[in-house]
Parts: structure tokens; C-alpha cells; sequence
């Protein structure tokens, strides 16, 4: 077929090759900066079978006007027909996307791949394959090496799940506006899921795909004991994590694919934190909480201030927010922020960011904050910085970040 890739940045170089390798004919455009393929201009003289687009492009675009589109989604799925990895779970979601799919590898069962924003790893020895987005087209290595070693695959991807696989899961409900302000993507997820056999979608999800199993339907949760039933298994475990809000909903939807699965959920009591999910460690007589990614909200922030200082022992903390990297979709508004800081009240409040003028913006709106306040370019210089000045006590690591 004759094919147009639009958007050469979110994946479409990569997707364009594979699309190439299988022996059709592709062009690209960079419809955000212009910088390779061809022009628009020339694009639209051009005659396509398909045009393949990525959901958060503007619907508007000239080229996207009286053609035949796929998603980039869309297009992995086709590529991955007749050669994906076997099972293979997609995981998509504002929040709680990469501690789900860690949740979920845990439960795997001999060789296999982990695809998160964190990076790519090989299972069960955990090694570092690579680190790439994960955009759609970044399945398809993905799913090309677990297949040549036999394993099953585990993948978290951006904006919606391919279809490709088993089981769609969709971590949470949060929304926020995509493709020049008129799509939702909330919207474009749940659309997504339609095309994987069976999906997995939060409680609180207001409209849902068909043959979608709602959580509440498969697993509950009381203190750090998680009961599941599902597809004939009924069972429990604990893990001291199910108390922790960043790990309650990741761990039951982990208990739930392990039903669909056929497999034992039982092992996810030994399941420890990720990396930036509320991982804990200590600096002398300092808790530090490790809660920056690109799923801190100002809710995680808060819960993590929490639970660093029921472990310290001591109200006094410094926190490190901010946002750090604006490539994350949702991006941490100013206005969440302050709320954050406001229902932590931290003795020292550093600043992640940038923009000098943003972080003076959230001062001033913070009235007259009492605390000792600091700024900082990047989060290695702002824990730096919190810990020099936190003798004993705790460190909230809040910055919204790719890692």
C-alpha cells in the first residue's frame, strides 16, 4: 500500500521504517516542526491508501480532510497481526500507567519484556534492554524481542492501547484535552480498548468498551489485604504497599489480569516499589519518598508526603516539586502546585523548573508562604538542595518527570 505518516517525532520515523520493511510504500511529514520527510504541500498532491495519524493531532489538519486514516495505534496493530508476543498485556492511563505494568510483570511467569516509560527490560533477570518512549510504535521492538525469546509481554503505552494483545488495561479516568483542545483523552483511551479482546477499566469510569471488566467486578481492597474473583479464581494476599494509594489500585488491577491470565495473583504479596513511586530510602537520619514521574499529580504528592513522615517520625520535610520535563502530556498547572503545598505545609519548599517567572508565579500565589523556599533547574539539583537542608526528617520527591 501506499502509506502517509504524520508526526515524525512521536514515533512516526520509527513506525514509517517498520511499515517500510513490510514492504509498503511511505512517505512522512513533521507536522509539528517541518523538519523531515516531505512537505505538507507536497503530501496533499500525493495519492494514499492510508493516512496514519496519531490520536492528539489536530482532527483539522488538511491532511487528515476526506481520506482514509488509522491511529498509530491502529497501524502497530496491523503490524503486529499474526506476530505478536504471547500474552501480551497494554497498559494506557493518565495516572498509575508504569506501577500497574510493573504490577503485572511481577506476575509473569518465566522470560518475558517489560515496556514502561522507565525503560525496556528483559524478565526475570530485569536487565535494561533500552530506553524509548512509549509511544505506539515502541511496541513493536518491544513485542519483536519477546517473541524471539519466547516470552510473553508486558507493555505501557501513551493515548491508548494497539489491540494487539490479550488484555487491555486502562488505569484510571483522568482526562485532559488532546489534539488542539477538541478531542479527550479519556476518550480516545476508551475507544482504544474496543479492539483488544478482553480490557481491564477503573470503578469510577463513566462509559466503558465492550467486554470490559470493571474493577470493582474483579478485585477489593481493605488495608493491605487484596481479595480477587475472577474467571473462577477467588483468593487473597497482602502486601504493606496495598496501604498507600499510588499502590492500592496498581496491585488489584495486577490481581485482575493475573485471573484473566490463568495465573496466581498470590505472588504480588513480594511486589516492592518502583522507582519514583513512592519508593523509600534514607539519607543518614532523612526518609526520602521518591514519588516524581509522569504520573505525579498533587494528590500523589500529598499522599507521599504522608507516608515519609509516619515513617520519619517527623513532621519536619522538605519538598521537591515541580514539573521538569513538559514532553508529559498533562503537564502539573501552577494551580495544583500551591494545593500541594498548601496541604503538605513543608519547612522547606524547592521548586523544580525552568522558568524563572512560573516559579515565582506560584509563590506569589501561595500568600505568603512561611516556609524556606528554593529554586531549582532540574530535581537532582532540587534534592540536593532539600537535603542539605533537612537534618533529620523526611524528603518528598514530587516533580513531574519522564525518568
Amino acid at each position: 500500500m501506499d502509506l502517509l505518516v504524520l508526526d515524525t517525532i512521536h514515533g512516526g520515523r520509527e513506525l514509517a521504517a517498520c511499515l517500510a520493511a513490510r514492504g509498503h510504500r511511505v512517505d512522512t511529514v513533521d507536522v509539528y516542526r517541518g523538519r523531515e520527510g516531505i512537505g505538507a504541500g507536497e503530501a496533499a498532491r500525493r495519492s494514499y491508501d492510508r493516512v496514519i495519524a496519531p490520536v492528539h493531532l489536530d482532527p483539522d489538519h488538511q491532511l487528515l480532510k476526506g481520506v482514509h486514516s488509522l491511529t498509530h495505534h491502529e497501524a502497530v496493530r496491523m503490524l503486529l497481526s499474526g506476530h505478536a508476543p504471547t500474552p501480551m498485556v497494554e497498559v494506557t492511563g493518565a495516572q498509575g500507567k508504569t506501577t500497574t505494568a510493573h504490577a503485572i510483570a511481577h506476575l509473569m511467569p518465566g522470560v518475558g519484556v517489560l515496556h514502561t516509560s522507565r525503560g525496556t527490560f528483559r524478565y526475570p533477570s530485569r536487565e535494561l534492554l533500552w530506553r524509548r518512549s512509549i509511544t505506539p510504535a515502541s511496541v513493536v521492538p518491544a513485542a519483536e524481542h519477546a517473541r524471539s525469546i519466547g516470552g510473553w509481554l508486558v507493555a505501557e503505552e501513551s493515548l491508548g492501547v494497539t489491540g494487539a494483545g490479550e488484555v487491555g488495561v486502562l488505569t484510571s479516568a483522568g482526562d485532559y484535552p488532546i489534539a488542539a483542545g477538541k478531542c479527550s483523552a479519556l476518550s480516545a483511551k476508551v475507544a482504544s480498548l474496543a479492539a483488544s479482546p478482553r480490557s481491564l477499566v477503573p470503578a469510577d469510569l463513566p462509559f466503558a468498551p465492550p467486554r470490559a471488566v470493571r474493577l470493582d467486578m474483579a478485585a477489593d481492597v481493605e488495608g493491605d489485604r487484596c481479595r480477587y474473583h475472577l474467571d473462577g479464581r477467588e483468593g487473597e494476599f497482602r502486601n504493606p504497599l496495598l496501604r498507600l494509594p499510588a499502590y492500592t489500585n496498581a496491585l488489584a488491577m495486577a490481581a485482575a489480569v493475573g485471573c484473566m491470565l490463568g495465573l496466581s495473583p498470590d505472588t504480588l504479596a513480594t511486589f516492592t516499589p518502583v522507582e519514583g513511586r513512592m519508593h523509600l530510602s534514607r539519607e543518614g537520619k532523612v526518609v526520602v519518598v521518591d514519588g516524581a514521574s509522569s504520573g505525579t499529580t498533587a494528590e500523589t504528592a500529598v499522599d507521599a508526603a504522608g507516608y515519609a513522615r509516619s515513617v520519619a517520625g517527623r513532621d519536619r520535610l522538605a519538598l521537591v516539586i515541580g514539573e521538569e520535563a513538559h514532553a508529559v502530556c498533562e503537564g502539573f498547572p501552577p494551580d495544583q502546585v500551591r494545593k500541594a503545598v498548601r496541604a503538605i505545609r513543608p519547612a522547606v519548599l524547592v521548586l523544580v523548573g525552568r522558568s524563572v517567572p512560573e516559579k515565582e508565579a506560584i509563590l506569589e500565589g501561595l500568600d505568603g508562604f512561611p516556609g524556606e523556599t528554593v529554586l531549582a533547574e532540574t530535581m537532582e539539583e532540587g534534592r540536593v538542595a532539600a537535603l542539605s537542608r533537612i537534618a533529620s526528617g523526611s524528603v518528598v520527591l514530587a516533580v513531574k518527570s519522564w525518568r
